[in-house]
């Protein structure tokens, strides 16, 4: 079985300007491994109309999934809704059921449900609802385009919605050594490995710490005697690992 695939939209000039670090990336990326689903591809792209529709248009024909972040908020550069709409062909207004959901919440808080925070209600037309539990704005799901708010808090909660309406694959076995070894002296060992075992990811990630140049030797795959079997032969080629 070839397991679901999926790509990451990040909206934002803050995130490209560097005033503002990313993490729902990281969140979303262990989510998705956990599920069995293939993370393919992450984009960040600016405030910009057109970019958003022509990074949709791309990644929605190529995944199975697309997941954004960003840009659907009260205020004037949020346009995620209005580039999802225009990339669709779909009709945005403000509805009903999102507009109920805002009214309740602002009423609760004793707040203004004024005409920056309706902006939040405009909806596709044909898309589902996401549930938002932290600050009420919903997101929504129109085709295979998931479209989340980029407040960590928000995004992380409207992701686990999201993740346990669609079906997963087979979630890969993953282990890993440290081996203190630069991985110029262990790359042609961990290629070979690789080319025995074509099913597996073999990935190497270098560090320098107090000094010492080292790797860490990740293998992944679903199956887990092919996994255990290669950290096997690692440690007897690397007799220092340490798992």
């Amino acid at each position: 079985m070839t397991n679901p695939t999926a790509a990451m939209l990040v909206i934002g000039d803050e995130i490209l300007s560097g005033r503002t670090r990313d993490s729902n990336m990281h969140f979303l990326a262990r989510q998705l491994t956990d599920r069995g689903i293939t993370l393919g591809e992450v984009r960040i792209v600016s405030d910009d109309h057109d970019r958003i529709v022509g990074a949709l248009d791309d990644l929605r024909a190529r995944y199975d999934h697309v997941f954004t972040s960003g840009g659907i908020g009260p205020t004037h550069d949020d346009i995620t809704a209005d580039a999802v709409a225009a990339a669709f062909g779909a009709m945005l207004d403000i509805r009903d059921d999102a507009r109920a959901v805002l009214a309740a919440h602002y009423e609760r808080t004793g707040l203004e449900l004024n005409a920056s925070r309706l902006r939040m209600a405009r909806i596709p037309e044909g898309a589902e609802l996401i549930e938002n539990p932290v600050s009420a704005a919903p997101g929504f799901t129109l085709g295979n385009v998931h479209v989340m708010a980029g407040v960590p808090a928000v995004f992380e909660a409207m992701a686990v919605s999201v993740l346990s309406r669609i079906a997963g694959g087979q979630a890969l076995y993953s282990q890993s050594l440290t081996i203190q070894r630069g991985e110029g002296e262990i790359a042609s060992d961990l290629a070979t490995l690789a080319k025995a075992h074509p099913d597996l990811s073999i990935g190497c990630y270098p560090f320098q710490r107090d000094g010492v140049f080292g790797a860490t030797v990740v293998v992944r795959g679903a199956e887990k005697t092919q996994v255990d079997a290669v950290l096997v032969r690692l440690g007897v080629l690397f007799p220092e690992a340490i798992a």
